[in-house]
């Protein structure tokens, strides 16, 4: 192999659980050098992970990667101050360390997962060293902004446009995990700038698992999993799930598995609550358990133009565990859902709607069940296929050379 040395530009890597990790160790087992610029681990819960120290720069290694790691900010669940300096950090204190590293390496790949101020690193390596950079987009900016709450004044739109088009106009080229970026992306690339449609793939299931055992009666089971933030919408679900009629509401059970910041102001407007529980942060290679154990899983976000464009890479990981699927969401996914028939979709913001699909849910039978995933496992293996997306990129990736 003439060019193999391979630079990974992303906020998180392992022991944090993204799908960076798969495309790094897929592309070693390849052939190539890859090292990671990241931070110290601390994702979820804003605190720096066992076994880490955080320190302004250190070096360590997984699986004969090396991993360059910059200070991590923590606290930022608690504070959007903090959590803006952690971006600001990574995109300071990351461009130093990529300013000293970047010149050995063929190939740069930028994980664009949350804030576009995480790549400042793999573009000014492009910029001084004319090195190929792909981006994977996982998020769209400026929408993402204002998507969190972000006031769109005209300063702010003058300067986010100005960033995100000089970061965009400095890449040799983009995938992109949602059909519907190419559209809110367009206005900031360049005309040539191919669009390619590289989507999440599912997270690997040990279906061979032993379902868990979430009560011992017998009921329908709904579970969400993932972060839970203030963008999952999770209040409105349990709002249309306390409103089922109590002859339901004795049959079925809300469970909820993971952590993130809105965690605790959940908890507590469930208390009253016995049918939703709370079962905490899984690790990823136990979730089969928990995904056999239900009988649909929930996939939601607010009600904002960057989410319907926006697919969840739960979604993915919930076709591969052939369950059907409850999208409380609108777009992109909602249109996933419908168009494999893989379950029911309601309006994000409609209560009485969200309602009324846990009660045809609960009314499905077994036959009805299983039409909904009959589809799936076409899914998974042809359209978020593992192998087949890690290949794409890296094909993308080295094609200028």
């Amino acid at each position: 192999m003439k060019n193999n040395k391979i630079l990974i530009v992303t906020e998180c890597f392992y022991p944090e659980e993204f799908k960076i990790n798969d495309i790094a160790l897929a592309w070693k087992n390849k052939g190539y050098e890859v090292d990671v610029l990241t931070l110290v681990p601390t994702y979820p819960l804003g605190v720096v992970f066992e076994g880490y120290e955080n320190k302004f720069y250190q070096k360590d290694e997984y699986q004969d990667i090396n991993i360059y790691r910059v200070k991590s900010v923590t606290g930022y669940r608690e504070s959007l101050i903090k959590k803006l300096l952690k971006y600001f950090s990574f995109m300071f204190f990351g461009t130093i360390v990529a300013i000293f590293i970047g010149r050995k390496y063929d190939y740069i790949f930028g994980f664009n997962m949350s804030t576009l101020t995480g790549m400042v690193p793999a573009v000014t390596i492009k910029k001084l060293y004319g090195k190929p950079l792909t981006f994977w987009a996982q998020d769209i900016w400026p929408d993402s902004v204002y998507a969190y709450g972000f006031k769109k004044t005209k300063l702010l739109s003058f300067f986010l446009d100005k960033f995100v088009k000089f970061m965009y106009h400095n890449i040799t080229s983009i995938a992109i995990s949602g059909k519907g970026f190419e559209f809110k992306l367009k206005p900031y690339v360049k005309d040539d700038l191919e669009f390619h449609y590289l989507p999440n793939w599912a997270d690997d299931l040990d279906m061979s698992l032993e379902s868990f055992e979430f009560c011992k009666d017998n009921k329908v089971h709904f579970t969400f999993a993932g972060n839970i933030g203030k963008v999952q919408n999770l209040e409105n679900i349990i709002k249309a799930f306390s409103l089922l009629p109590i002859e339901y509401q004795e049959r079925t059970q809300l469970n909820i598995i993971g952590d993130g910041s809105n965690l605790e102001e959940l908890k507590q407007i469930s208390s009253s609550k016995h049918n939703i529980v709370f079962h905490g942060k899984k690790p990823r290679e136990e979730m089969a358990m928990y995904y056999k154990a239900s009988d649909f899983l929930i996939v939601s976000l607010v009600d904002k133009p960057i989410f319907s464009v926006t697919v969840p890479a739960k979604t993915q990981t919930y076709i591969s565990a052939k369950k059907p699927i409850l999208a409380i969401i609108n777009g992109e996914t909602a249109d996933i859902i419908k168009e494999n028939n893989l379950g029911y979709c309601a309006h994000p913001n409609d209560v009485n709607e969200i309602k009324n699909i846990f009660i045809k849910s609960i009314n499905l039978g077994e036959e009805e069940k299983l039409a909904f995933t009959k589809n799936c496992e076409y899914l998974t293996e042809n359209i978020f296929n593992k192998t087949k997306i890690i290949d794409s990129l890296e094909e993308l990736l080295v094609k200028e050379s």
